[in-house]
């Protein structure tokens, strides 16, 4: 696993990659540090990171997009399998090169409240509270981003999918006050996401029995539970929606509250996503 992560930090910084991903999020900090911090007067750093969120659409598909992809796009993958290590030690190790990468202009980043506070009264727990947030989010996003990397071997398509789907999360929330809140088309929405959902296992495991049966017994069991109580179903679409944004719940530290529950979505996140990249590897190998 340590040699994977070596070589993969070597990939990063001998490529434009690192230096490209690096240089935008402190691009936009300084952006947001100008506008908040120096020409509003405003002490709270925390609302740079808020601003800068929505940088996360383009520079983390940026730096994802390769983890995988490159390696089945050459065919190198072959011989991360002949490696005397397992799957998931290779996407550990790709994973944790990432958060290296990342956590380089984070630790730059660090030092700006402390600058600021220099030159006025800036809450400093709450921005670092919100610094500690921005990582556990950029840490999840960048899970979503192998797994979706895992998929393909086109670069193009494996950054044009992660924007969407990036993007999506960004705007649920505002998104989840346009969409049916009625009890049938929550219902409605949930087969469908089982649906999709076996579409994913079929992908991974090519097993068209497990696909099938998990698809059906998740739209049976939804179709049971909404003509038992369809009260129930009454605005839960809005509502998953709401719950899974990973941006709102990194806008609660923002707002000077540590969750603890979002930090161990965070993690269940990065944990779920990691193993549909191991998955995904394996599927691979063994075919």
């Amino acid at each position: 696993m340590i040699a994977v992560w070596k070589h993969e930090l070597s990939n990063h910084f001998h490529s434009l990659t690192a230096y490209i991903f690096s240089a935008f999020l402190l691009a936009f900090v300084g952006l947001g540090a100008m506008l908040y911090n120096i020409q509003s007067a405003v002490a709270n750093f925390e609302y740079v990171l808020s601003f800068v969120c929505l940088g996360f659409v383009v520079i983390i598909p940026i730096l994802t997009m390769k983890v995988i992809a490159e390696e089945r796009r050459q065919k190198t993958d072959q011989l991360l399998y002949s490696l005397p290590i397992t799957t998931s030690q290779i996407i550990i190790g790709k994973y944790l090169a990432l958060l290296v990468v990342y956590l380089v202009p984070l630790v730059i980043i660090s030092f700006y409240p402390l600058i600021f506070s220099k030159f006025g009264e800036v809450y400093l727990l709450t921005s670092y509270g919100s610094i500690f947030a921005f990582f556990m989010m950029g840490a999840a996003l960048m899970a979503i981003g192998t797994f979706i990397s895992s998929l393909t071997d086109n670069l193009g398509f494996a950054a044009g999918i992660a924007i969407p789907v990036i993007l999506f999360n960004y705007y649920s929330v505002s998104l989840a006050e346009y969409v049916s809140s009625t009890a049938i088309g929550s219902a409605v929405a949930l087969i469908v996401i089982a649906v999709i959902l076996g579409f994913v296992i079929r992908h991974l495991t090519r097993n068209d029995k497990l696909a099938f049966g998990v698809g059906a017994v998740l739209s049976i069991a939804i179709a049971g539970l909404y003509v038992m109580d369809s009260s129930g179903f009454e605005g839960l679409l809005p509502e998953i929606m709401t719950k899974l944004s990973l941006f709102e719940r990194f806008y609660k530290f923002v707002n000077g509250v540590f969750d603890l529950t979002g930090i161990v979505y965070y993690v269940t996140v990065i944990v779920f996503f990691l193993f549909l990249s191991v998955q995904s590897l394996e599927k691979r190998r063994y075919n």
